[in-house]
């Protein structure tokens, strides 16, 4: 069943935040991994995305890491030469073999970054992450609720929806956003990486939309306002 749609899509997912104790680094690091310009700005700095590849920004904080990271990226290969490269390249720039208790069949290999965010690189089997590109997901701890939040807000189909565990995909296709299902890890005070959204106009009338699907309202500043969705993870709209 699709979800249902309240008015006009007018908001875009410009980039998932990650907080960063050295985000000029961090961001150079993943500039190098996924090939992409970093540009810095107000906020910190942005690997900007396209119409199928989602935007990173990193964010300087410094609060000190607790628990497990609620989201991460995957990223994809064409084939076992692609796989090995990217692996390589990866461990090059400053990441490291990270173990989460994964077994060798299961094809993936489980890097961090040079300040601990886990990512993935995926084998070339995988059929579900086939011709998203090189940012092939963004995985995410959430409920299946999220996943029809998500859905409705941005006017993105729901391409996966079996067993609590849903995805979300850009009509032009690219990157899939996806939520595990329960159980979800425990919550130490506020996550570490966040959803930014951009309104195209009348901010007003996109809170208000936001607001009817299920968000709740956090705080307003001059630029932008923060709000939750249902699960309560913060996200920024401006």
């Amino acid at each position: 069943m699709w979800p249902r749609t309240v008015g006009r899509m007018s908001v875009h997912l410009e980039s998932v935040a990650f907080d960063a104790a050295a985000p000029a680094r961090l961001a150079a690091f993943w500039a190098g991994v996924l090939a992409r310009e970093a540009r810095p700005d107000a906020r910190g700095v942005l690997l900007p995305g396209t119409d199928t590849q989602v935007g990173v920004r990193f964010v300087p904080s410094t609060s000190p890491r607790v628990g497990v990271n609620r989201m991460h990226l995957h990223l994809t290969s064409t084939d076992e030469s692609d796989f090995a490269g990217t692996v390589a390249k990866a461990l090059g720039l400053g990441a490291s073999h990270l173990d989460v208790g994964q077994l060798p069949e299961e094809g993936h290999v489980v890097l961090a970054d040079p300040e601990g965010n886990e990512f993935c690189v995926i084998d070339p089997g995988n059929s579900f992450l086939a011709g998203c590109g090189l940012l092939g997901e963004v995985a995410c701890d959430g409920t299946r609720q999220i996943g029809l939040f998500w859905a409705e807000v941005l006017g993105w189909p729901l391409v996966w929806d079996e067993n609590e565990e849903t995805a979300i995909q850009a009509p032009a296709g690219g990157t899939k956003v996806a939520w595990g299902g329960p159980p979800l890890a425990p919550r130490f005070g506020r996550n570490r990486q966040h959803v930014e959204l951009v309104a195209s106009h009348d901010l007003t009338g996109e809170i208000a939309r936001l607001l009817a699907a299920g968000a709740t309202l956090l705080g307003r500043a001059d630029a932008f306002v923060e709000l939750a969705d249902p699960d309560g993870n913060a996200f920024r709209l401006g």
